[in-house]
């Protein structure tokens, strides 16, 4: 890549990185890098979404951290996977997706995080996701990030565990993601006519296409040089 100037440098295309490269870029006018230090997403088994049990152990995709030796659990290392790629671990996880409990960001902002409040952030969330139906039909209004409704496709073994949990007397919840968020019940996904929906998708590729988003991917960031 030739010497150049940029506004931003973004270290690491993951979740928070390709959000924060659309933001960056959003008036128009802000230059923005985005460095990764994996490959590319445009893999089979990224896309698809039952390759997540593939990619859960691939090096080419994942840097395969695992944490310190626990002696509570008798010094084993416990693995943790994190995406090595284009959308970061939102290009390998199982696509879940759930909303932070409400009482947890008001417990934040009663620490002092003003801002973090569920009041305050109840609105991003609805600002940025779009819920698609059990039919595949994507909401009329919504954002870029796809929020699939999977009930149709549970395996029928899922129906009798739900059976089983409201028998030994756990609530049945139909949308973690609604005012109920506590219980057992099915997840909603991120995905999009049936294919893994991630970051990237939904905040990176739009912000490149604004043309001021160079991505440089392989670019491992050794060092951040502060001056002033």
């Amino acid at each position: 890549m030739a010497a150049q100037e940029y506004d931003y440098i973004v270290v690491g295309a993951g979740s928070a990185g390709c959000v924060l490269a659309d933001q960056l870029s959003a008036d128009g006018r802000a230059t923005v890098l985005v460095l990764e230090a994996g490959g590319h997403d445009r893999r089979l088994w990224i896309n698809m979404p039952i390759g997540y049990g593939k990619t859960f152990y691939d090096e080419r995709v994942n840097w395969k951290f695992e944490a310190q030796p626990d002696p509570g659990l008798m010094d084993r290392r416990i693995y943790f996977p994190r995406g090595k790629v284009v959308g970061g671990s939102s290009s390998i996880n199982a696509m879940v997706y759930c909303r932070g409990l409400p009482g947890d960001f008001d417990d934040w902002a009663a620490a002092g995080n003003r801002g973090w409040g569920w009041s305050d952030v109840a609105p991003v969330y609805d600002r940025f996701e779009r819920r698609v139906d059990a039919d595949g039909t994507p909401a009329a209004e919504g954002g870029p990030l796809f929020v699939s409704d999977v009930r149709r496709q549970l395996h029928p073994m899922a129906r009798h565990f739900f059976a089983a949990a409201t028998q030994a007397g756990l609530p049945l919840t139909e949308d973690f993601n609604g005012p109920a968020p506590e219980g057992v019940g099915r997840y909603h996904i991120n995905t999009r006519r049936g294919m893994r929906w991630s970051a990237a998708d939904a905040f990176l590729r739009p912000a490149l296409r604004r043309g001021q988003v160079t991505l440089a991917t392989g670019a491992l960031a050794e060092r951040i040089v502060f001056e002033g």
